[in-house]
């Protein structure tokens, strides 16, 4: 008798999720705001402006003044392949960094968090962990199966950052794009929504207050709490 060949495992009842369509996403923290280069402009061009290393990654930038920022927002979020997002700093009320929603896939329920651009005053702060966390946690919520973050290979802050926030390692895609005239391998992560309890539970208790101590100090780092989770680390370094 012929054996039948394995499909996969079924998807009972699946049916694609929404797209995301630029809703507000406000944490204790952070407020995700779509981005808007009236509102959000001027001010993410001061708090990145001299800080050209920022750009050092992406296709874009430096941006040689507010206006064509400006105008390269106005461009892109015309766009409907991708969503930005403004990030808003509750605690100084500015916007102070960028991401998006891009490959938004609703058919295979994957979607990809990228265009990740945060001010040296965001970096490293609670409240960039926290943005990263609502982006995550809509697109979970929303229906989606499965969750990309991908960055230049020699990105290391980039890949650092994937597996903290509880995003395994899937490999390296060699000569994948031409960047400014510069080869780009791509470093892939991904989450999948079968994991996505465990994350929700381990950024609920970084989050918590009570992880930090009164000078804001974490007492206990994200990666603790999300290395559990991760099906493969990346081997660019060690936990």
């Amino acid at each position: 008798m012929t054996k039948a060949p394995q499909t996969g495992a079924p998807v009972p009842g699946w049916s694609p999720p929404p797209r995301p369509a630029g809703d507000t996403l406000t944490g204790a923290r952070v407020r995700l705001e779509a981005l808007n280069a009236n509102k959000h402009a001027a001010e993410l061009f001061d708090e990145m402006d001299g800080h050209d290393r920022l750009w050092d990654y992406m296709p874009y930038g430096p941006f040689p003044g507010k206006q064509a920022y400006a105008q390269w927002i106005s461009e892109t979020v015309a766009d409907e392949a991708h969503l930005f997002y403004a990030v808003r700093n509750l605690a100084t009320g500015r916007a102070e960094g960028v991401a998006s929603y891009l490959r938004i896939n609703p058919g295979a329920g994957s979607v990809e968090v990228g265009h990740i651009c945060l001010s040296p005053a965001l970096q490293r702060t609670p409240a960039a962990t926290e943005a990263m966390f609502l982006m995550m946690q809509w697109a979970f919520e929303a229906g989606y199966r499965r969750y990309e973050w991908k960055c230049n290979a020699l990105n290391i802050p980039s890949r650092r950052a994937a597996q903290r926030l509880g995003l395994s390692y899937e490999g390296v895609f060699r000569q994948a794009a031409v960047i400014k005239e510069r080869n780009r391998d791509t470093a892939w992560f991904a989450a999948i929504d079968s994991e996505w309890p465990r994350l929700r539970e381990a950024f609920s208790a970084w989050l918590d207050p009570s992880n930090f101590d009164a000078r804001g100090v974490q007492r206990k780092a994200l990666g603790a709490f999300t290395a559990p989770v991760l099906v493969a680390a990346d081997p660019a370094f060690s936990l």
